[in-house]
């Protein structure tokens, strides 16, 4: 039954249902959907393959969630663009106005938009954490108030791999009174009707993909091996250890908890359903998940160039990765959204009107993913 495509697709849209078969028969894919619309009109909805790795008898539902790990990053960004848009957040403002304990350490002057564009310098902890902490909010918040940048902020940028979302995700709650997971279901899923969340209660996890996550997780030793640039990017990925879901991904602990940088979890029509509504100026039947004015702002570059952490070209507006020409979202300018570890992807493009979400379960190529890249360009073949 895992061998079945299901889902619909219109007849001028037939090269992205080959892409997507080819993506089984020839790229390696074990389970994936994706959803297009184009002008708000879906015209893909497909899904395939299996959510068990035992056995691989499961077949892909419609209902289906996965763990869409970065790609949560673009509702973090959303979630601070409609707080921003309607007064609730001033991007311009110390991070400290909103959470004091972040003031110190050299961080006093850290603004919001720094820390939202990866410039803060704060994209690691440099004591090692005891394991588990990435499941604990205060245990890494407190953390991150405590730790002095590693380069000057607003200096340069460096991808705040998991860091991003309990720092950004602290100041959305200190400004609001609630979580990112709350706000996410309050303000965005919930009334949109869009299947995506950062913290899964317990009674869905029935129906979430296992994620085949390669190797064995690393250890959770101290590294005085290791140069201060060196710990630096280790530190951003695994520490602890399990920070960005080694060897705890499948768990019922991490599916529950709120990691938001790493453990959103959705259908790729959940995905597409928010960006629908970004590709029309941030309002989908009715409902207003954020100012154009303010996506707008979030969608406008604000860094390109050496990213410090990825040791390559990153390009970034408020949060949202912007397309860039090493690694396109389609090929039309405006293009925003972001990417996810494995090749899990959410973007729009105001200019055609299309949203896109594809997610899987199974790690990839991070920075060139031959899967993700054959479905995009099939879409805008059909254009």
């Amino acid at each position: 039954m895992c061998d079945v495509i299901d889902g619909t697709c219109d007849g001028g849209f037939r090269p992205v249902l080959t892409a997507f078969t080819e993506n089984f028969a020839e790229r390696g894919e074990v389970g994936a959907a994706i959803s297009v619309t184009v002008g708000g009109v879906v015209v893909a909805d497909l899904r395939g393959g299996c959510v068990t790795l035992a056995g691989r008898q499961a077949p892909w539902r419609p209902d289906t969630l996965v763990n869409l790990f970065s790609v949560g990053k673009g509702l973090i960004s959303l979630l601070a663009a409609r707080l921003a848009g309607d007064g609730r957040l001033d991007l311009d403002a110390p991070v400290a106005r909103y959470w004091p304990e972040f003031g110190a350490a050299g961080k006093e002057s850290v603004t919001v938009r720094q820390l939202i564009t990866h410039q803060a310098g704060l994209p690691a902890v440099r004591r090692r954490l005891p394991p588990g902490a990435m499941l604990d909010w205060a245990a890494m918040t407190q953390a991150l108030a405590a730790e002095r940048p590693w380069w000057a902020p607003g200096t340069a940028h460096g991808y705040h791999v998991n860091t991003f979302g309990f720092a950004v995700g602290e100041v959305l709650r200190r400004a609001t009174g609630r979580t990112v997971g709350a706000l996410l279901r309050e303000e965005i899923a919930g009334p949109l009707g869009a299947d995506v969340r950062i913290g899964v209660p317990a009674a869905e996890h029935g129906r979430i993909a296992d994620f085949d996550w390669p190797g064995p997780p690393p250890t959770e030793d101290d590294r005085p091996d290791l140069s201060d640039d060196e710990l630096m990017v280790h530190n951003a990925y695994f520490n602890p250890g399990g920070l960005s879901g080694a060897g705890v991904i499948n768990s019922a602990e991490w599916r529950a908890a709120e990691v938001p940088s790493a453990n959103a979890h959705g259908t790729a029509l959940g995905v597409a359903r928010v960006y629908t509504a970004l590709a029309a100026g941030g309002t989908l039947g009715g409902i207003r998940l954020a100012d154009p004015d303010a996506l707008a702002q979030a969608s406008t570059e604000q860094v390109y160039g050496p990213d410090l952490i990825l040791r390559r070209r990153s390009r970034f507006g408020l949060g949202f990765q912007l397309t860039q020409p090493e690694r396109p979202m389609g090929p039309n300018p405006g293009a925003y959204g972001h990417f996810g570890a494995g090749g899990s992807v959410g973007f729009c493009d105001p200019l055609a009107q299309v949203a896109f979400g594809y997610v899987t379960n199974q790690m990839g190529p991070r920075w060139q993913n031959p899967r993700n890249r054959a479905l995009i360009d099939a879409v805008y073949a059909c254009l």
